[in-house]
């Protein structure tokens, strides 16, 4: 056997002459990619109400990129992981506490990403439903409807309308990953159902299925894919002009 000669003679000598300066050190970003499906108001009563998939930005007031929009996001912090860094972000923009689906989505590595200094952004998927929130934050913030085709991303709000090109750093590539996660997850998982309301008809929860993955689904087809995800709750939605429905909800 070799015997290794060590310069310290222990772990604790060793640390306490360790120089971290001696790497470079990038920083570390966490950003939140905030889904909802939720509704919009009927236009009367002759129509159902129409969903809109959408998804949380924040302008920026500072550079790099001023004036530009961005995920909800911020620098982790040194004594937080990255998923402590984005519940604090999620719960300082959306006001949301308690049970919300939060994954890690990806880490965004590209050397030239920011250009204040080399920066990783371990992006982060939450969704919600955003017509349970009552929260307005100081923040610059808005919701916008998504439009994914061709590799092509769309955003509109009530008065603008954004394409990647006006969004900072790479957070077009963060939004488009993060649709194609949701839209892989919804075939095999329960993911949709965190941003459902407690009780819903088929027809609605279809709805949300066929606006995530852009595109019609055949109804007798969707209701055998999703029988044992389902419950009927023994309610009747009615009024509104809406033929009475069935109200289902998440099969425990």
């Amino acid at each position: 056997m070799t015997n290794t000669k060590h310069e310290f003679s222990s772990e604790a000598e060793f640390l306490a002459a360790y120089d971290a300066s001696a790497f470079d050190r990038p920083s570390v970003t966490a950003d939140v990619l905030i889904f909802s499906v939720s509704n919009n108001l009927a236009e009367n009563w002759r129509k159902s109400d129409k969903k809109s998939f959408s998804v949380l930005l924040v302008r920026r007031d500072d550079y790099p990129e001023i004036g530009k929009w961005n995920l909800p996001g911020g620098f982790v912090g040194i004594k937080e992981t990255a998923l402590d860094a984005a519940h604090r972000i999620l719960r300082s923009e959306t006001g949301a506490v308690g049970d919300i689906y939060l994954e890690q989505l990806y880490t965004f590595d590209d050397v030239n990403r920011d250009p204040r200094t080399r920066v990783f952004s371990i992006a982060h998927m939450a969704l919600i439903n955003k017509n349970n929130l009552h929260y307005s934050g100081a923040r610059d913030a808005k919701w916008f409807d998504i439009e994914l085709a061709d590799g092509k991303l769309l955003l509109t709000s009530d008065d603008l309308t954004l394409t990647d090109k006006d969004l900072a750093f790479d957070h077009a590539k963060i939004i488009k990953t993060g649709i194609e996660r949701l839209r892989n997850k919804i075939e095999y998982t329960d993911i949709v159902f965190d941003m459902m309301p407690r009780e819903f008809t088929l027809g609605e929860l279809q709805q949300v299925y066929e606006i995530i993955l852009g595109r019609k689904l055949i109804p007798a087809a969707f209701r055998r894919t999703i029988a044992n995800k389902v419950v009927s709750t023994g309610k009747m939605r009615t009024g509104s002009g809406h033929r009475p429905s069935v109200l289902f909800k998440k099969h425990r």
